[in-house]
């Protein structure tokens, strides 16, 4: 069996995360701690006990997200399964941070300062009401660039997340996020829908974010990984620091290549995915793109035991 570990993105955060993790697991417990010093501020209270609302914020969202995996992580630890037990690490958006803390490119508190910087730099790039983004299900990645293409007129409307086969995420201004989600109605898609998002993430929009990112990854240290990073830019891994720091400045205004990551990664051997932390949005994609691969959610004392067990009798 060859391992992969994945790490959600941002929409999978719930008031309640991790708590159990950090009740059963010192190690995970401590990750929020750190977090908690890193920002100068209570965020695991915030996770735990606080408002939906305030939590979804994208500034709190995306440090709380990797807060909670990985307390995945340490609870795996404890119970004997070590990251370098994965062919590769992966993460959605703001997961491929998760994803390098994970395999100690980065510390715990530098990637909670870097997403807590990600998430304003995002917010703040784009007046609120200007930009939007739309989930289009049922036509294929091709399908749906020729849509956003064609809605333009002058405007930014690109692919944001290549997902699955048949589900992609549009970005751009609003006008022509709207005028594809007609146009893909037409195309024959089955769904398209406008996503309650703040900004549009992962398209043009989003270079002044890109531009805060550069100079905030230039005062960080990043090691070299323990098992190399899948890129969600390049959808292929790496493990060189100074193309990983250059990847994730243009990851902030470029497309998430998830489909194309899976099967890279199934194409290098994977045969089972392990998604880490909050929810299981990954793992359904994951389900629809390599149908004969394995899936398994870490998210919750119980699950860590059982994918622990797992491994050691396999």
């Amino acid at each position: 069996m060859s391992l992969a570990f994945v790490f959600p993105g941002q929409g999978a955060q719930t008031i309640g995360m991790g708590r159990d993790l950090a009740e059963a697991y010192p190690a995970a417990r401590a990750v929020f701690d750190e977090v908690d010093e890193a920002l100068g501020e209570k965020l695991s209270t915030l996770i735990w006990e606080g408002d939906q609302e305030v939590l979804t914020l994208t500034q709190n969202a995306q440090p709380a997200l990797m807060a909670t995996s990985m307390a995945a992580v340490r609870a795996l630890e404890a119970e004997g399964i070590e990251v370098t037990r994965a062919a590769f690490v992966a993460g959605h958006s703001l997961g491929e941070y998760s994803a390098l803390c994970a395999a100690g490119a980065l510390g715990v508190a530098d990637t909670a300062r870097l997403l807590r910087t990600r998430g304003q730099a995002m917010q703040s790039a784009v007046p609120v009401g200007e930009g939007a983004m739309a989930a289009i299900l049922g036509l294929p990645f091709e399908a749906v660039a020729k849509v956003a293409q064609e809605a333009t007129q002058g405007e930014v409307c690109q692919v944001a997340n290549e997902n699955d086969p048949l589900q992609s995420v549009i970005s751009g201004n609003k006008a022509a996020v709207e005028r594809a989600v007609e146009l893909a109605k037409a195309a024959g898609a089955k769904r398209a829908l406008m996503l309650p998002v703040s900004a549009p993430f992962h398209c043009a929009l989003m270079t002044p974010a890109a531009s805060v990112m550069a100079r905030a990854l230039d005062d960080v240290e990043i090691a070299e990984p323990s098992v190399p990073v899948v890129a969600n830019v390049l959808a292929a891994g790496v493990s060189a620091p100074h193309l990983i720091r250059s990847l994730l400045v243009d990851q902030v205004s470029g497309r998430v290549r998830w489909r194309t990551s899976v099967e890279w990664m199934v194409g290098q051997g994977v045969t089972t995915f392990w998604e880490l932390g909050a929810g299981k949005a990954l793992t359904g994609m994951i389900r629809r793109i390599a149908k004969d691969a394995e899936t398994r959610t870490v998210g919750t004392a119980s699950e860590a035991a059982e994918a622990a067990a797992s491994l050691a009798s396999a």
